[in-house]
């Protein structure tokens, strides 16, 4: 039994190179290949098929971590297709969604401080409605438009409303202690 430690993720796991993936298929993917490649089940062999056992089961991990949360494998996918995000270095946004998140931070911050616990409840689930809809958009240019430029774009975005998202449930959180 061997992997080839050099295919990407989505071959690994025989799935289609797309934002939108079946999870279950993913999920049964890995649960398959975890069998074949643990550790426990190498214990008996020499210490060199025991190191290749310990190889494929993180990258195994590695892929299924990347492939499952929609944000990273968007970033996979942009990584594969040439294109830096710039996640660390390009924190250049429209004016019109550095608007809208002041408008969020500021309601939430209103929200904290007046411990109004059911405008917060709201606010999250207004924030995660807008997070559907953009990750909806993230999917049409990864997987429609081969639009890699603008889904670095809204990869970004998509990290400032999980941002958002964190600090609204912090503050939820906050409260009920």
């Amino acid at each position: 039994m061997s992997i080839d430690l050099t295919q990407d993720f989505f071959a690994l796991f025989g799935v289609p190179r797309r934002y939108e993936i079946d999870d279950a298929v993913l999920e049964a993917a890995w649960h398959e290949l975890q069998s074949q490649v643990h550790p426990d089940r190498h214990a008996h062999l020499s210490d060199a098929e025991k190191r290749r056992s310990m190889q494929w089961a993180t990258r195994v991990n590695e892929g299924f971590r990347t492939l499952r949360q929609p944000l990273t494998r968007a970033q996979y996918l942009l990584e594969l297709a040439g294109v830096d995000a710039g996640l660390e270095t390009n924190t250049a946004m429209s004016p019109e969604f550095l608007m809208e998140q002041m408008e969020w931070r500021e309601a939430v911050e209103e929200a904290r401080e007046a411990a109004e616990v059911a405008e917060l409840e709201d606010l999250h689930r207004r924030l995660l409605q807008h997070s559907r809809e953009v990750r909806a958009q993230l999917g049409r240019q990864l997987d429609d438009e081969h639009d890699y430029e603008g889904a670095a774009d809204t990869v970004r975005r998509l990290m400032f409303i999980g941002k958002l998202q964190h600090d609204i449930d912090e503050a939820l959180l906050a409260l009920e202690n």
